[in-house]
């Protein structure tokens, strides 16, 4: 999933959210120059992605449009996501999205020493454009497939991602239902774990 996903999976513990997406802003394996708190978050980003990557419903979704979305399947079906978990808040969460989104962007710490430059310019740049609430409405599916599109450094059909979306929307929802009603649990043992995990 993308932003909003990996915020979700993180609970309503703030510090862990911030963390979890820094996870898409640092590769290697040796955490050990960062703080304990932010080692917990890039951890819970990782197993995150390699969850939805091995789910079998997604993976049969992705099968399914592999030959219309080459290369960004993955990257696409994370944007549908991020789409359908705004659109359907209500159901997953008793705080309102428009109060949970601002809730994350007042308690991000731009002084955090681990979080680098870029990592701190793109929640600069969430926090202005507020892309987590725009998730839900068409057009703000629409920016972010343009966006991810345009940083990818091969040519892509990510560019036509909400054409494809509202072509197939009927099994993306129950896709995304079945991983939900699978994910929610996991993740929160995942949770209760993670000072035992990392």
């Amino acid at each position: 999933m993308n932003f909003l996903g990996h915020l979700f999976f993180s609970g309503d513990n703030h510090k862990l959210m911030a963390s979890n997406l820094f996870g898409d802003f640092i590769k290697g394996k040796d955490l050990s120059h960062l703080s304990y708190e932010t080692q917990k978050g890039i951890y819970l980003h990782r197993q995150i992605d390699q969850y939805i990557d091995h789910h079998p419903a997604v993976l049969e979704l992705m099968h399914t449009f592999y030959p219309i979305l080459p290369k960004v399947t993955g990257l696409a079906i994370d944007l549908f996501f991020d789409h359908l978990l705004a659109k359907n808040w209500r159901i997953y969460s008793e705080i309102d999205l428009a109060a949970y989104t601002q809730q994350f962007y007042d308690s991000i710490d731009f002084e955090n020493p681990d979080f680098n430059a870029n990592f701190k310019m793109v929640l600069s740049k969430m926090k202005e454009k507020n892309w987590l609430y725009q998730y839900q409405f068409p057009y703000g599916l629409y920016k972010a497939c343009q966006g991810v599109s345009s940083r990818i450094s091969f040519p892509n059909e990510l560019k036509n991602g909400l054409i494809v979306f509202e072509a197939n929307e009927s099994i993306i929802s129950s896709t995304f239902a079945v991983y939900m009603n699978d994910a929610i649990p996991h993740f929160q043992s995942i949770r209760a774990n993670l000072n035992n995990l990392v």
